[in-house]
């Protein structure tokens, strides 16, 4: 019987494709890329396979169980394609959910078709986790507006071809005031440049010097960009969680195979009673990462409340528990993962940044424990409001 809380069997068979694609068709691909840079032989080869379209759908909403789904099954075997995708979907989202008839019908077949890189432009040097206290300034000229200021730790920049740009457009500070706008990237006074970061990923930063953004390229209302910022974050959050479930998936059964053949101290490693207990633990805090990321996703299809105290619990959780089964997986394997190509010390450097982006851990603590007072204060009116019986 399948309950409420494991995948059904077309769900599993999916995966299973899923992870025999990638393994076959995408990590080539992903092998021939230079690292740190956009890899758009591997973007086409995602849209060729459909996957593209799956997570950015031209005619209805895109499913968060779907992206969780894909995004753990990729990570199992390329963690490349993984982000290539992510990333393809996180930069056009806004664009799906907020976007005019004519912004979805000049953008999103270009995007599905991997003709066209697109990037979610939120953080600032002064603006990380914070991100309402960015300073990108829109200002007025004439029906339109004009960009100046600074972006940075942008995924695929500087080479995507079409930007999710949040920018202030009013003087109200804090969340208020901030406007979405989609900005190809050959407007003129646009600039970038790539940053070297732990992890292989392509990472810039753009440079905005009075570029010119007119009313046809606002995503959403004037003003209400945050909203626009949060709601995709709401969607994405509970993905990297997905993502680093498919990581500490991979990091366990590297360290399984490994305990199992390693000769030591008479036996092999899965003999120590310090190993199999070690293990035991990671298997099980995987289960667990892997149900509060499907249960997020599930809230966030059924449009529950309480989605963003959801999907800030499954990225917490399963990415501080991904970055301990990596960690336990490398002491596991010994020197030998520390040897540059080793998976686990590629995985070493690619688990680490996913507690940050997105809202750090810190923050999505801090998104938990107001939904929690949230919930209190309300439980609390309510209940001064019930007449005594």
């Amino acid at each position: 019987m399948t309950t409420p809380f494991a995948l059904d069997a077309g769900q599993r068979a999916w995966c299973a494709e899923l992870r025999e694609l990638a393994a076959r068709r995408l990590r080539p691909l992903a092998d021939r890329g230079a690292p740190g840079r956009v890899n758009r032989l591997l973007i086409r080869e995602l849209a060729e396979l459909g996957l593209l379209a799956r997570v950015l759908p031209l005619h209805s909403s895109v499913g968060a169980m779907d992206l969780c789904l894909l995004r753990e099954s990729l990570a199992q075997e390329c963690t490349e394609a993984e982000t290539a995708l992510a990333l393809q979907a996180l930069g056009s989202h806004p664009v799906v959910r907020y976007g005019t008839d004519a912004q979805r019908s000049r953008w999103l077949p270009e995007v599905v078709a991997g003709r066209v890189v697109a990037a979610f432009a939120l953080s600032e040097p002064g603006a990380g986790s914070d991100a309402a206290a960015l300073s990108l300034r829109a200002e007025p000229d004439g029906a339109g507006w004009r960009l100046t200021g600074d972006k940075c730790w942008i995924s695929n920049a500087p080479e995507a071809d079409l930007y999710t740009v949040f920018a202030r457009t009013g003087p109200a500070p804090g969340a208020r005031g901030i406007t979405a706008f989609l900005v190809p990237a050959d407007r003129p006074g646009l600039t970038g440049r790539p940053l070297e970061m732990l992890a292989p990923h392509p990472v810039g930063a753009l440079a905005f010097d009075a570029v010119p953004v007119g009313p046809d390229d606002v995503l959403g209302e004037v003003g209400e960009g945050f909203r626009v910022a949060m709601g995709t974050l709401d969607l994405f959050r509970p993905s990297v969680g997905a993502f680093a479930v498919g990581m500490a998936r991979a990091a366990l059964g590297a360290a399984v195979a490994h305990a199992g053949r390693r000769q030591a101290f008479g036996g092999p490693l899965k003999d120590l009673q310090a190993v199999s207990h070690r293990l035991a633990d990671m298997a099980t805090r995987i289960e667990a990462a892997a149900l509060l990321v499907h249960a997020a996703a599930a809230a966030y299809d059924a449009g529950e409340p309480g989605v963003a105290g959801r999907s800030a619990m499954a990225k917490l959780f399963a990415t501080e528990t991904a970055q301990e089964v990596v960690d336990a997986a490398v002491q596991i394997h010994g020197a030998r993962a520390l040897e540059r190509g080793h998976l686990l010390e590629h995985l070493y450097r690619e688990v680490r940044a996913p507690r940050i982006y997105e809202g750090a851990s810190e923050v999505q603590r801090t998104i938990i424990a107001r939904e929690l007072y949230r919930r209190h204060d309300g439980a609390g009116k309510r209940v001064k409001e019930e007449p005594c019986r």
